[in-house]
This record gives C-alpha cells, structure tokens and sequence, in this order.
C-alpha cells in the first residue's frame, strides 16, 4: 500500500529536477506525499514505498548519480512499484514519439522490475555547464523541449495507479 513515493533524479543543468518536482508536484495534487531529492543525497530507500528514478541523458548515458542510485539501492528498489524516466532529446520527438530507453537503463529496468519509462524532452540554454552543453547553446541546438502537459499527464497516470494500490491494500 504505497504511502510515501520518492522522486530521485540526477541533473547537470536543473532541467531534470524541474521535471523531478513536476512530477512529485503532481502526485502530491494526487493525494500521494512525494519528495523529489538529487540522486546523490539519497542515502536509503527504506522510508519509501514506491520509487521513480530519473536522470539527463549524455551522450547515450543516463546521468551518473542515477546510475549510481540504481546501482547502490538496487536490492531494496527491486521490492518495489518502481518507474523510470528520462529526459534529453532537444527536439520535438520525445513528445512526437515513444522513445525507447537507453540500453544502460533498459537492462537496469528488466533487473529490477520497472513498471515502465519514458523519454522526455530536454532543455540547455544559456549558461550550461559543461564544454559540450556549452557548444550546443552557441551553436543555436538548444532550447526547452520539456513538454509539461506530457510530464503531468504521465505523474497522473503512475498516481491513479498508486491510489487504487492504496484503496486495494
């Protein structure tokens, strides 16, 4: 019976964590007490009954303090409800299309169980961090693909399905 939901996220930019707290915004409207917390700062999983995990994709690679969240609570995570999300493309396709997970992150959602994943827009603009986020910014490839009626709609979804697990239990 999920009472208490974490949002775990990792982020160079901030663009992940503002869809981390969307999403935790969102379930919290629910009537799902949420807290969306850096990946890196978790130190245990136990106080939570459901886990959403999210992180920026580099390169093909979710974010390292996902990664290493995953890697480090991976016992306890595979005992619970459990999504995953991504966010990266600096374009229009995430909301256009379904993109499938990167190949780290499809082999840690079949290890531990995950519901389910989705890829949502990214967003680089002035002022990034990091020599190459810096080079797409000057070279006009940024932007703000987040797309928050998406975000909302799929934090809805995953909190009609944490409610009716709580009516149930």
């Amino acid at each position: 019976m999920p009472t208490k939901v974490l949002v775990a996220y990792g982020t160079t930019n901030g663009s992940t964590a503002r869809i981390a707290e969307t999403i935790a915004e969102v379930l919290r409207k629910g009537g799902v007490p949420t807290e969306a917390v850096p990946a890196r700062s978790v130190t245990d999983v136990e106080s939570y009954d459901a886990v959403l995990v999210g992180g920026g994709l580099y390169a093909g690679r979710w974010h390292k303090d996902a990664r290493r969240f995953v890697r480090r609570h991976g016992r306890e995570l595979a005992g619970r409800p459990l999504w995953f999300f991504s966010s990266g493309p600096l374009d229009a396709s995430a909301t256009e299309k379904d993109i499938p997970p990167v190949p780290g992150v499809r082999r840690a959602m079949t290890r531990l169980g995950v519901r389910a994943h989705v890829t949502f827009g990214g967003c680089l603009g002035e002022g990034a961090r990091g020599f190459v986020a810096r080079k797409i910014v000057s070279s006009g490839k940024g932007g703000d693909f987040r797309d928050f009626g998406q975000i909302e709609a799929w934090a809805t979804d995953i909190g009609t399905e944490l409610v009716s697990g709580m009516r149930a239990g």
